[in-house]
């Protein structure tokens, strides 16, 4: 299997490239590791190859926010400098003063 590195890291914020929201990575799986049920529930042709990164963010749209499992592919780097409002965020990472977010110490591993 071809070994391959994630190209966001955790604390980034990203958006995904169709759906209109943004969110921030908090963990990372190297390759798909959902149900197969959750892999079903995508149309067959917007469906992901399940040999790339997948990223768990706390996501939010301009209704709601929740947690979201999103492919490599279909993720980019937001730099918009917009602030994240989902309450969760708070919960796993603090402030650099960088502005970056970083994990909170105690959740780090």
């Amino acid at each position: 299997m071809k070994q391959r590195n994630a190209k966001f890291t955790i604390g980034e914020v990203v958006r995904h490239k169709v759906f209109p929201f943004r969110g921030v990575v908090f963990d990372v799986d190297p390759e798909f590791a959902n149900t197969e049920e959750w892999w079903n529930a995508i149309p067959a042709e917007i469906r992901p190859h399940k040999d790339q990164p997948f990223y768990h963010l706390l996501a939010e749209n301009d209704e709601t926010a929740y947690v979201a499992y999103v492919s490599e592919q279909n993720l980019e780097h937001d730099g918009s400098g917009i602030p994240l409002k989902n309450p969760q965020i708070a919960q796993i990472f603090e402030e650099a003063p960088s502005g970056q977010l970083k994990p909170k110490a105690i959740l780090a591993h």
